[in-house]
């Protein structure tokens, strides 16, 4: 039979547990990882798609709409156009974006929207903008790709780097050669871009029912 005297027992065990000190363990600090692209300005963006070129190759993407897809070649003459849509593609920054600007017989224009969401990814980018290089022999035919030059007034508004558009007029728009840069050409797909060109607008150019860009994607 035991004969411990149990509440006694107790006692001394919850004196020794008193007189025990412990230690917490020490927090070991974080390390700031550092972000695996930078924030792209002014300053950084042009020394960054310099290198950023010479790795990324890639020249053909495809554009995925519910209207159907467009493919197209980026030209390698107008490298930081390329590698500035290579990068963006990349990043996932089209997804979701529309054609929100329909002219009729002339262009339609991608590349941004009214989503809180977007402007958020733009921002986690950067704000830049891109050089001109409109002097690479390219014009603007039927099919071209064209982003606005960063020498035009108020560039910054009309001249975002995240924002293209494709001529659908037939003939052409050969007067916009000097003022804004051809990077690029559909290769595949006007029929779609015909039909976008169709769609119904708002006096602004804004389609009344949203063109989405569902995805952009690189292909070989």
């Amino acid at each position: 039979m035991n004969c411990e005297d149990k509440q006694t027992s107790k006692q001394t065990n919850t004196s020794k547990q008193k007189d025990t000190i412990v230690e917490k363990p020490k927090e070991i600090p974080k390390k700031k990882t550092k972000p695996e692209f930078p924030v792209l300005t002014d300053n950084n963006a042009m020394e960054f798609f310099l290198e950023y070129e010479k790795e990324h190759k890639e020249n053909k993407v495809r554009i995925y709409t519910d209207f159907g897809n467009i493919d197209i070649l980026l030209y390698d003459k107008t490298k930081f156009h390329r590698a500035n849509f290579i990068y963006l593609t990349k990043r996932n920054y089209f997804d979701g974006t529309q054609f929100y600007r329909v002219v009729p017989n002339f262009v339609i224009q991608g590349g941004s929207s009214d989503d809180y969401n977007i402007a958020k990814r733009r921002r986690k980018i950067g704000h830049y903008l891109l050089p001109p290089d409109t002097k690479r022999g390219y014009t603007h035919k039927r099919g071209a790709v064209s982003m606005p030059s960063s020498e035009m007034e108020n560039a910054y508004k009309l001249a975002s780097p995240f924002q293209f558009f494709i001529i659908q007029r037939p003939t052409g728009a050969a007067y916009l050669d000097k003022e804004y840069t051809v990077f690029g050409e559909v290769i595949d797909g006007m029929d779609v871009v015909d039909e976008i060109n169709a769609v119904e607008t708002d006096v602004g150019d804004w389609p009344l029912h949203n063109v989405y860009i569902r995805k952009v994607e690189i292909i070989k």
